[in-house]
């Protein structure tokens, strides 16, 4: 029986043990610093909307709780507003999803996955780690995963220089869980709108503790009108700054929201952080190697949403190599060939999103106003949320954009 401990009982974190558990052969802990009714009880955490291929990794699992409950996410649109004349749009459009999309809070979702831990004999343990009692792990167990993407035992893990080219934060970034928004028509989606020169702002359907709502997402550009949130104190204040944004800068999506109220006090959220790659294996004081997991190793701006979807996706391949390992020892030397299989495909979502924080080219300000025109290539854009491997490389090269923009155009002319 091979001793595996997680530290972090986030997305990654316990979609890994679950994994683990269910395949028997390893004797899990999960270590937390919050009970799941701290978790239940306090602030929203992030945004999580999770495309089909994440989601599949959860129903393999059979952690797929929320099919039935969660409202659907059915597609993606792009809304740009017209810069020389306030409150008219340059461009809109809305792709059709293949397979839904699914929000939910995980505040529901993280005491849940760790009622199923316990359930499959997992162990799951109240205690704020640090770098002593990491060390006392690597003497008592196997292997130590690292899966808590906040805190200070994050810095830890070596920033990788060489795969991060930001070294401050791109984006204030804030959220409101509210009820009440008047649903997008004629399908439920995530509308984007991206205001040049102020930032992005983004919206979809949710499950939270109190039902159905809408997440909005704020991403103001440093130093813009919407890095707006440090006098804010209250929670009546942060739904006021919510709405004086969308009332400035995006009417049509104002209109969505003059009966909007919050869902609760927890349901908010501002802060900013720089999208970080980390190399994943720490060396402890005492000699000892943690391996870290998801957002400790790769951290991206939420502008794409890819946040729980790379969570998901980094625990899925981490658990295919650790029961490929079988009896073998987690060496260093594994550790890092593992994470290299996973950032083969996390580099292609990383290099997406950064591309997203600077001013677009010329060659994606065409493309993303060829899907006005197009809706094949509206719905080829919202489909590779998914999977944005599907990106590369013709989204980073001119010449290869317009070639699947008149690809997707002349089928309309045709």
């Amino acid at each position: 029986m091979r001793r595996i401990a997680i530290v972090g009982a986030g997305q990654a974190g316990l979609q890994t043990a679950i994994g683990l558990l269910k395949n028997g052969g390893y004797e899990v802990t999960v270590f937390s610093n919050r009970t799941p009714e701290q978790i239940r009880t306090g602030k929203v955490m992030s945004s999580q909307c999770m495309f089909d291929m994440a989601l599949q990794n959860e129903r393999e699992i059979g952690i797929n709780y929320w099919d039935d409950s969660c409202p659907p996410v059915q597609g993606l649109g792009v809304t740009v507003p017209n810069p020389e004349v306030p409150g008219e749009k340059l461009f809109t459009w809305a792709g059709r999803l293949t397979h839904e999309a699914q929000a939910v809070d995980q505040r529901i979702k993280m005491p849940r996955l760790i009622e199923e831990v316990e359930k499959l004999g997992g162990k799951f343990v109240i205690e704020d780690v640090g770098v002593p009692e990491m060390e006392q792990m690597t003497l008592e167990y196997d292997l130590v995963l690292v899966a808590a993407g906040k805190g200070d035992i994050v810095k830890t893990f070596e920033r990788d220089a060489s795969r991060s080219p930001f070294d401050a934060p791109q984006r204030a970034l804030a959220l409101t869980y509210v009820k009440g928004m008047v649903p997008s028509t004629p399908f439920s989606k995530v509308s984007f709108n991206l205001i040049p020169g102020v930032g992005e702002y983004f919206v979809f359907p949710s499950e939270t503790i109190n039902g159905y709502c809408e997440i909005m997402v704020f991403e103001g550009i440093p130093g813009g009108p919407m890095d707006c949130w440090a006098d804010v104190k209250t929670p009546e204040e942060h739904l006021e700054k919510s709405l004086w944004i969308l009332k400035t800068f995006l009417p049509w999506e104002y209109e969505r929201c003059l009966n909007v109220t919050l869902t609760d006090d927890n349901g908010i959220l501002a802060g900013r952080f720089a999208p970080t790659v980390r190399k994943p294996v720490a060396t402890l004081p005492n000699g000892g190697k943690v391996f870290g997991v998801a957002d400790v190793v790769v951290v991206n701006d939420p502008i794409t949403g890819q946040g729980s979807n790379n969570a998901s996706k980094c625990s899925k391949v981490y658990l295919d190599e650790i029961i490929a390992r079988g009896d073998e020892a987690y060496t260093e030397e594994w550790m890092n060939a593992t994470f290299e299989k996973y950032y083969d495909y996390a580099q292609t979502v990383t290099n997406w999103t950064n591309s997203m924080l600077t001013p677009p080219p010329p060659h994606i300000l065409d493309l993303m106003g060829a899907a006005s025109q197009a809706q094949s290539l509206a719905d080829l854009i919202a489909n590779n949320f998914s999977d944005p491997s599907k990106f590369t490389p013709w989204w980073f090269d001119a010449g290869l954009t317009e070639e699947v923009i008149a690809t997707h155009v002349s089928k309309v002319m045709s």
